[in-house]
């Protein structure tokens, strides 16, 4: 039994993804690297030498200077809410053009989508104006304003995200049985138990992708926190590395230490979700 040829397109492919995988693996290893190190050992021996020693300090200096564990609930007080509601209004939208012959229901679904084409520093003038004048009661802002409030900047991500959400709910359940919803009218069914109990847990596939897609998008966030808010205690975890720069000079080793306790909460629901992210992409994707 002779083994398979190997072609030189599929040799050529495969260390073409070789060598992208280890420049995207390659600044994520030095960070780690760098925090390792002390700021003496780099600031002697430069950041491209061979480490005199390594220890975990720098993890808990970051944790402890930059108040993360604070900054971490202020993160998930904006992230939960704005994902949750994000993937409930793309789903009404999803339920409705793809369900039912609304006028203009494409049109609809096009203004949405193309609301994800406008870059989000164009609209950073008025929508500071904005959020200067629209009042709050008091328990929801110190202010009395929609500034320097959690609402305004989770209001500001599911206006963002919920054009792309919808886009992707309503590609899914184009490819959903048309009769489901039909038995469920002849069952004398309304429209939300339609939308509730039919629809709705056939999407979980799509729910979860998204969900996982949109955790890491809002919780990366460091421009809307960073514009919106003024309190520093309000802010969420990524906005929050800018404490650890220094008056006169940066530690790098201590905001590479810091940007990897940050970034470690998305890796671990990427990988405890990449079953249902990547599957749940790919359902629907061929409908238009």
């Amino acid at each position: 039994m002779t083994g398979r040829r190997l072609r030189p397109g599929r040799v050529a492919l495969h260390a073409f993804l070789a060598g992208t995988s280890l420049l995207w693996i390659a600044p994520v290893a030095w960070t780690f690297y760098t925090s390792l190190r002390p700021y003496g050992d780099t600031a002697e021996h430069g950041y491209f030498s061979l480490a005199r020693g390594v220890s975990l300090i720098n993890y808990r200096r970051a944790w402890t200077e930059g108040d993360l564990p604070r900054h971490f609930v202020n993160t998930m007080v904006i992230t939960a809410p704005a994902v949750l509601l994000t993937l409930i209004l793309a789903a009404f939208v999803a339920f409705a053009v793809t369900q039912y012959r609304i006028p203009f229901g494409r049109t609809v679904l096009l203004v949405f989508t193309a609301g994800n084409l406008l870059p989000q520093q164009v609209i950073v003038t008025p929508l500071y104006w904005m959020y200067l004048h629209i009042p709050l009661p008091p328990g929801l802002s110190d202010s009395g304003l929609l500034y320097d409030s959690y609402l305004g900047v989770i209001a500001i991500h599911v206006a963002f995200q919920t054009g792309f959400c919808a886009f992707v709910m309503s590609n899914y359940m184009r490819t959903l049985p048309g009769e489901l919803v039909e038995a469920a009218v002849m069952d004398g069914a309304s429209v939300w138990r339609q939308f509730w109990q039919v629809v709705l847990p056939i999407c979980r596939p799509a729910l979860g992708a998204l969900a996982t897609l949109e955790f890491i998008w809002v919780y990366n966030d460091f421009f809307w926190a960073l514009v919106l808010m003024q309190s520093g205690d309000r802010r969420p975890v990524t906005s929050a590395l800018a404490d650890l720069h220094g008056v006169y000079f940066v530690d790098n080793n201590l905001v590479a230490a810091g940007a990897l306790l940050v970034a470690l909460p998305t890796l671990i629901v990427y990988f405890a979700l990449q079953r249902q992210f990547l599957s749940g992409l790919t359902l629907g994707a061929t409908r238009s």
